[in-house]
């Protein structure tokens, strides 16, 4: 139930929980709006560049832009920190691509604390649930808001949200439509916990088939013996970060792009195959694999035909 004491969209106080940039149109669009953003939390700066230096979150940027007030704790449990967000007094928590919070965090607020995740929950739980939907050749995916509890995204669904995978998406563009349909979720929930309107749902294990954990560099070794399909879903589900690889003559190839080439050529797996000028093929367990851009280490990301002006196949 809402506090009686909250009236308005000024009167309920927010704090906004995130890091990357997947986090912000969600941050931007509650402020838009006119809710109460009272605090962003979010990691603390880490060293970029050659130089090292020091840079904020896109979430912390955003927030210095907004002129919300910023805390950046290393550890959720330092009792410290944790006064400074009770003396926040927010009534709601929002969390998008944020930490695991303990539940003297996530129990604070008196309306709760809820979560976008990037899949159709119970499904796709875990920390890479787009990479994972892409991977695996799924045509559908979307986002949810949840109530967040003991176990990592388990809590009762309030809102679903459905997005198309389409055969030309890769992560980078699937992750672009959930963060913006994500983002207005984020912003529906909020007003329907306002309004008082809610009515969350237990999530029904029986639905919940896959499941999406941390993304880890071998996630990405290709192994040319499976069939083409897979290697093409494993590239677009890591594409364009962090990248699917394969060791050739010593060297790291990262490949971003690959298409299922409708042809009668014989490769073996692994073995490659080209015309010199625009086309270049590798063999998979069944039909080649065209490459459309690629990266050889220490190299630029390239287009296959660019790249073929400087390397001959052998």
């Amino acid at each position: 139930m809402l506090n009686k004491e909250v009236k308005s969209k000024e009167d309920l106080r927010i704090i906004f929980m995130g890091t990357p940039e997947f986090a912000v149109p969600a941050l931007e669009k509650l402020v838009d709006a006119g809710w109460n953003v009272v605090g962003v939390i979010t990691a603390p700066d880490k060293p970029q560049g050659r130089g090292q230096k020091l840079v904020g979150s896109p979430v912390k940027q955003a927030a210095e832009r907004l002129g919300i007030p910023i805390l950046q704790p290393t550890n959720l449990k330092n009792p410290e920190f944790q006064q400074e967000l009770k003396d926040l007094k927010a009534d709601l928590q929002i969390v998008v691509a944020f930490r695991m919070l303990p539940e003297s965090v996530w129990s604070m607020p008196p309306l709760g604390t809820f979560n976008l995740h990037a899949s159709l929950l119970p499904d796709y739980r875990g920390a890479a649930p787009i990479n994972w939907a892409i991977i695996n050749g799924e045509t559908e995916t979307g986002v949810t808001t949840f109530f967040l509890k003991h176990e990592i995204d388990t809590g009762s669904i309030i809102f679903q949200e459905k997005v198309s995978i389409l055969p030309e998406d890769d992560l980078g563009s699937v992750y672009e439509k959930l963060m913006n349909v994500g983002s207005d979720l984020v912003l529906k929930t909020v007003e329907a916990i306002a309004k008082d309107e809610l009515k969350p749902l237990i999530q029904d294990e029986s639905k919940a088939l896959h499941h999406a954990p941390k993304i880890f560099k071998e996630t990405g070794k290709i192994d040319w013996n499976q069939d083409a399909s897979s290697i093409h879903n494993l590239v677009r589900g890591l594409s364009p970060y962090p990248a699917a690889w394969a060791e050739f003559e010593g060297k790291i190839w990262k490949f971003f792009k690959t298409k299922i080439h409708k042809s009668s050529k014989a490769l073996a797996p692994g073995e490659f195959w080209s015309d010199g000028k625009n086309t270049f093929l590798i063999g998979t367990g069944t039909v080649p694999l065209e490459i459309l851009e690629l990266q050889l280490e220490g190299k630029k990301r390239m287009k296959t035909e660019d790249f073929l002006r400087g390397y001959r196949i052998s």
